[in-house]
């Protein structure tokens, strides 16, 4: 709640109150002490009601310049509800806050520009340094630090609120942040790669951290969901947004690092697969988040006012060229995306097929690997790790060859295969071969409870037939 506390003259006194007995409010008029040709008029109302209300009182003989304070009254006991259902714009079903309220809270999100850059830059250094020193720990930190949570939402909030301006301030807020990200960690990878404190032969792509961010996966895909639906979800229900936050940037930090890290070790197919992961995760990240507000109630005229507005207006361009700008970018990261995801399917259905052969029966498999498909473009074959367990004396000195061949029948791709195995021994138990007590127990238990069934069931039929 807010309480609007204005200073009116007498010859405007009258117009002032006409207005607020006209929208059936309830107000106090009191007296003004230090002059004798106004009054005070005091209206407690809801939070986002005051900037509609005060510019309705504007309209209706309030002076623009007239003093105006607006207080914190969230002890008040009267509350203006019809106030609130003509002047407070918020999601249908008030399942969420107030436009205002969410805008501001949005807005609060985003630091100044100066400290937003700093921040994502720090946020990156220290993502290259957990990726390169392989510290899942280090990536955490990264994540915490980073200030993308902001300007994603924000761009959802501007979309479904018609606020224009935050969806543009949110889109280059993002843009921004990237390149600044990008940067820094493209310098700090370079200094630690010439100064030895990482081997410069180091293979990058084969550390786990790097890893498991320059390839879209489904698995990646759902974290970009769940991470902009929650963001929204805390955004619009007054929730804490830190924890979803980390979520954001979870799906935004490694992956620059991972870009970086490929650019200064000169891996091409790497930086791709970083920057398609980079830009699934944005886009999808947004796109969620919008749903979710929509899901809430939250609508807008966005798209009828652009229509309605339409023409040539630096405003209308510059939006235009954001909403296109955004549908390209989401149709060349979607396919990207799809091509490589449905690559990797085939890649694990191909690997499955060769080591169900008989010759392979021993073989376990602990994972597959796959190098981001990147459809030709680089002119490289793709590489696949696959890791299998193996018994100690056992050798195939074919599986590379054979999993080869089963990826390129699937796929129709020439692919390089490295097949890493574990070998393992295996000493039994001396009293290992027996059933155990428990699954003795079990197994009396339920033959008893069979032959408990089957004498009822006799028993039934010999009442059933007649004498």
């Amino acid at each position: 709640m807010r309480l609007i506390r204005v200073r009116v003259d007498d010859d405007a006194r009258d117009a002032v109150v006409a207005a607020l007995d006209g929208l059936d409010a309830t107000y106090a008029v009191l007296s003004d002490d230090e002059r004798r040709d106004s009054a005070f008029v005091e209206v407690p109302v809801d939070s986002g009601a005051v900037e509609p209300l005060l510019e309705h009182l504007h309209r209706n003989g309030l002076p623009e310049d007239a003093y105006t304070v607006v207080v914190d009254a969230d002890a008040s006991r009267t509350v203006n509800e019809n106030l609130r259902d003509q002047f407070v714009e918020g999601p249908m079903g008030d399942r969420g806050i107030s436009h205002p309220a969410i805008r501001e809270r949005a807005e609060d999100l985003q630091p100044g520009r100066a400290t937003y850059l700093a921040f994502a830059m720090l946020s990156a250094t220290l993502a290259t340094a957990g990726l390169l020193l392989d510290s899942a720990i280090v990536v955490v930190g990264a994540m915490v630090i980073a200030p993308f949570a902001g300007s994603s939402l924000s761009a959802s909030v501007g979309a479904v609120i018609d606020d224009r301006e935050m969806l543009i301030r949110s889109v280059v807020s993002q843009l921004l942040g990237l390149l600044a990200a990008y940067a820094s960690a493209v310098v700090v990878t370079f200094v630690v790669r010439r100064t030895f404190f990482v081997p410069a032969s180091l293979a990058v792509a084969r550390v786990e951290q790097v890893g498991f961010f320059v390839t879209p996966s489904l698995l990646a895909l759902a974290i970009a969901i769940a991470a902009g639906a929650a963001g929204a979800l805390a955004l619009a229900t007054d929730l804490p947004v830190s924890i979803a936050g980390v979520a954001v940037a979870a799906a935004i930090v490694p992956s620059v690092a991972a870009a970086a890290i490929g650019t200064v070790w000169s891996q091409p197919v790497l930086v791709l697969g970083a920057v398609v992961l980079l830009f699934m995760n944005i886009v999808f990240i947004n796109i969620a988040a919008y749903l979710a507000l929509v899901a809430l109630g939250y609508r807008s005229s966005v798209v009828a006012s652009t229509w309605r507005d339409l023409g040539p207006s630096l405003r209308t361009g510059a939006y235009a060229l954001v909403v296109v700008g955004f549908l390209v970018v989401t149709a060349l990261t979607a396919t990207a995306t799809y091509s490589h995801v449905v690559f990797e399917q085939d890649v694990n259905a191909g690997v499955q097929t060769a080591l169900s052969d008989e010759e392979y029966e021993e073989v376990e498999l602990v994972g597959v690997k796959t190098q981001y498909d990147d459809a030709g473009v680089l002119g490289s074959p793709e590489s696949i790790t696959v890791s299998v367990v193996t018994g100690a004396d056992a050798t195939y000195p074919s599986i590379a060859t054979d999993v080869r061949d089963r990826v390129k029948d699937r796929t129709g791709h020439d692919v390089t295969v490295e097949v890493h195995t574990l070998d393992y021994q295996r000493s039994v138990a001396a009293g290992d071969g027996g059933p155990s007590r428990l699954e003795r127990w079990f197994s009396a238990l339920s033959e008893r409870l069979a032959r408990l069934v089957g004498d009822a069931a006799l028993a039934s039929v010999g009442d059933a037939t007649p004498s």
